[in-house]
């Protein structure tokens, strides 16, 4: 779809309980307001959700971050799309920045849940046509739309950090570290934004028992480190690779995430790892929450 193909003007923007405040900014950026909606509880407990707006023949964009707590909310989300698609909207389009249970793409052990195909499944068959989000976690999935049988365009908020720590911290040789070779993807976009050099971390096996973690191939004494992933969770791989890198000489560590679900004190123990300053997005809003992906999806948006 070509962005002429798309008249946002005529677009219905709705945000669950997990993309209230992001929503307002993408419609916003859209040149348009937040539909109305009614979302509360019944006393036992019970999800109420009433559209306020007429959405009849409309496609109607739903932006909800499913962090926290995901259960509840993509069965927010579930109801909200049934219940647009039932009142006639043409075609929905799901926003959700951040998309739980993506690690759960493989059934390791016997009888475990493959919890990413169930997801998968059910937000197709609730009448969702297209779908984005935001550096979706793909371990073993080269693509997110080899997940689904819908469109799905998976940004990166990896340029947009990068810009954020470009403005307001100087750099001095900065260099752009990836913490294991999963994360190359968004150390390497990072290190283009900048113009630095980038490099990940890897383990080297010294014997049965004693594995060492370096960097690649640069060196990284005297320099300005950013240190840049997709999640922070509890904040186990940062908070090594920070001290890793103080140890063999960086001179600060700069530590920038797109989701910062934070769990376990993740953010203080990553401070007393020796990062000057830990960034992320408003995917999951947070305390560290300094840079929005509105543009990024408003624009995604926008083209189609």
């Amino acid at each position: 779809m070509k962005a002429e193909d798309r008249p946002v003007s005529e677009l219905k923007i709705i945000g669950g309980s997990g993309g209230r405040a992001l929503a307002t900014l993408v419609a916003r950026d859209l040149g348009l307001r937040v539909s109305q909606t009614e979302i509360k509880r019944f006393p036992d407990g019970e999800k109420y959700i009433r559209i306020n707006e007429d959405v009849a023949d409309q496609d109607v964009v739903i932006i909800q971050s499913i962090h926290h707590e995901p259960d509840e909310l993509l069965f927010e989300y579930f109801l909200i799309c049934d219940t647009v698609k039932d009142l006639g909207a043409k075609r929905v389009i799901a926003v959700l920045p951040y998309f739980a249970y993506a690690r759960q793409d493989s059934r390791f052990n016997p009888g475990e849940a493959v919890s990413l195909r169930t997801v998968t499944k059910l937000i197709e068959d609730v009448g969702t046509a297209e779908l984005y989000s935001v550096d979706m976690h793909q371990h073993r999935v080269e693509r997110a739309s080899d997940l689904f049988r819908i469109p799905v365009h998976n940004l990166t908020a990896a340029p947009l950090l990068t810009q954020y720590v470009k403005s307001n911290i100087l750099l001095e040789k900065p260099v752009v570290v990836g913490p294991d070779e999963e994360s190359e993807q968004w150390a390497s976009v990072a290190a283009r934004a900048i113009g630095a050099d980038h490099d990940v971390l890897e383990k080297k096996r010294l014997g049965a028992d004693k594995v060492e973690i370096t960097p690649r191939s640069l060196a990284v004494r005297d320099r300005d480190v950013l240190l840049i992933d997709d999640i922070i969770s509890t904040g186990g791989t940062i908070i090594e690779a920070t001290k890793i890198l103080k140890n063999h000489g960086a001179r600060r560590v700069i530590v920038a995430c797109t989701h910062p679900i934070l769990a376990q004190d993740a953010l203080a123990k990553i401070y007393e790892a020796g990062a000057e300053i830990v960034i992320g997005t408003d995917t999951v809003p947070s305390p560290i929450s300094y840079v929005s992906v509105s543009p990024l999806i408003a624009d995604a948006i926008r083209r189609g």
